[in-house]
This record gives structure tokens, sequence and C-alpha cells, in this order.
């Protein structure tokens, strides 16, 4: 493969990274394409670098979901205030583009919290809960991205 290749694949790397950091593109999704890609041009070990980066982009999704559900569950957060704090934040995104998506989501897990909960300062402490959780799944996300992104740097420097 040629050098500029690489230099495009690195960038696309570098977009899906930023995609995670705002959820406007879908970052993990162009990391594991952009290396997909790489392998089938590198073709031989480049096969097994992108098994290593899947495989750790695979277990960052599991185990961000596994861990914000966790902490959820422990503060006493329904899966529901979640859902709709997400529904919100989708429409918040459209609403007023990038930021609308957090401030949607903070609008929405506090409004959920406030309805089940039936005060306000309970519903701003489900909120905050669920802003700590999303936090950590971001987080994991992105440390899962950046480790796939070394495992390529590592395999086109070697290849």
């Amino acid at each position: 493969m040629s050098a500029g290749w690489e230099v495009v694949t690195g960038l696309v790397i570098v977009v899906g990274l930023f995609g995670i950091l705002l959820p406007v593109l879908p970052g993990v999704s162009l990391i594991a394409v952009a290396i997909g890609v790489w392998a089938i041009v590198v073709g031989g070990w480049a096969w097994m670098v992108f098994a290593v980066a899947a495989a750790l982009l695979l277990i960052s999704g599991v185990t961000k979901y596994l861990l914000a559900q966790s902490s959820m569950s422990r503060a006493g957060v329904p899966t529901r205030t979640v859902l709709v704090a997400g529904g919100l934040g989708i429409v918040g995104f459209f609403v007023v583009p990038v930021v609308g998506l957090f401030l949607g989501f903070v609008l929405g897990a506090f409004l959920a919290e406030w309805v089940r909960l039936r005060d306000p300062r309970a519903g701003w402490q489900g909120a905050r809960t669920a802003i700590r959780a999303t936090g950590l799944a971001l987080l994991i996300e992105l440390v899962g991205g950046l480790l796939a992104s070394a495992s390529w740097l590592a395999g086109a420097v070697a290849l």
C-alpha cells in the first residue's frame, strides 16, 4: 500500500475518533471500516491487525454498555429514563445542531426522573447519574478506539 493510502486510512481513523467524542459521525464504525479496507488492500498479516482492532472495538462496546447499565442500576435510575433522555437528545440534535444532543439528553433525563419521582431535586440527581454513566460509556468507547488505532499504527509501521 502506498504511503498516500496509509495517510488516508489514518485520517479516516482520526475522523472516527472525533466521531466518538462528538456523536455526529459513527466513530467506531469509521475506525473499523478504515482498518478493514486497509487489511483488504495490504493483505497477509494486516488481517491479524484488523482482528485485534475489531476485538478491541467489540470489547469496548460491550464493556461500555455493561458498566453504564450497572452504574445506572446501582443508582436506581431505570432504563426508561435513559430511553427518554436518548429520545430527547435526538430531537435536540435536530433543533440545536451538535450541542442539542447533549442538552436534549440532560433535559430528557431530568424530566423522566422528575415525573417518575415527583421531585425536581430527585430528577436532577437522576439526570446527573445518567450524565455520569454516559460519560463513562464515552470514555470506554474512546479508549477502545484509541487502542484499535494504536494497533493499526503499529501494524502499518511493521508491515
